[in-house]
């Protein structure tokens, strides 16, 4: 795992921001926080917290779900971008894959990961290059290559959804939940691959309810909690501390 220290460049800063949904519902109450560039930051926090829209925030989805920022700011690279088109996001290197997988149901596995691509110019070899290379990552993906995805498992659909994000030569994954509604083997495998992209020097920011697979994961870490930040620092520290081992890892204090 990479040594991600406070002194690394920022790549993704998220400033005192405000979130509602619907012109009435406040879902983020001043949120701010830093992604370094490389390594793992991870965000914990229980069901209907407010981690997916975080990640909205920053990849500008959530105006398909009427929501919007409607204080602070989001940077990446130091320029605002909470207000660019999603797709803008993508060219600029920043990715999410979303709970769920949400696959193309009625693709190839192959014809869902070239969707990827959709805004690269570099060439067909490229492309192909970057294909093997997520092959390599999941071989379970090139036996099933010509699989419509809606008849591959929930770990196959998440393989898919996070190939699928590295053939668009990311520079930042945003990924939400990749743990959710897996057997424990296929999260190891999917969470093993996750360290590698990031060690290859893809930065990643992670939502995930699993707190202890997060913070093992993970180079640093922020707990959130009813849409408000109440924790953050190094994982392995916030994984000794009680709080989090009482409030998330399910032990109690002595």
């Amino acid at each position: 795992m990479l040594d991600v220290s406070q002194d690394q460049e920022t790549l993704l800063e998220v400033n005192n921001i405000e979130v509602i949904y619907n012109h009435v519902i406040l879902v983020l109450k001043g949120v701010s926080l830093r992604v370094p560039k490389g390594g793992i930051t991870a965000l914990l926090g229980g069901n209907g917290a407010g981690k997916s829209t975080t990640l909205k925030s920053i990849s500008n989805l959530l105006q398909s779900e009427r929501g919007e920022v409607t204080k602070g700011m989001v940077s990446y690279r130091g320029e605002r971008v909470d207000q660019t088109d999603p797709a803008e996001m993508v060219r600029r290197g920043v990715v999410q894959v979303m709970e769920g997988r949400h696959c193309f149901e009625h693709l190839t596995v192959e014809e869902n990961l070239m969707t990827g691509a959709y805004t690269r110019t570099d060439g067909r070899a490229a492309i192909e290059n970057n294909l093997e290379m997520v092959y390599s990552y999941f071989p379970r993906l090139k036996e099933r290559r010509k699989s419509l995805a809606g008849y591959t498992s929930g770990g196959e659909q998440q393989m898919c959804a996070l190939g699928r994000a590295l053939m668009s030569q990311p520079e930042t994954i945003l990924l939400d939940e990749p743990s959710m509604g897996l057997a424990p083997l296929m999260v190891e495998k999917i969470f093993e691959v996750i360290r590698e992209i990031s060690s290859s020097g893809v930065t990643i920011f992670l939502v995930e309810q699993n707190a202890r697979l997060a913070l093992e994961s993970s180079n640093r870490a922020y707990v959130m909690e009813s849409g408000e930040l109440t924790m953050e620092g190094d994982s392995q520290e916030l994984l000794r501390s009680s709080k989090v081992r009482e409030s998330y890892l399910g032990e109690l204090n002595s």
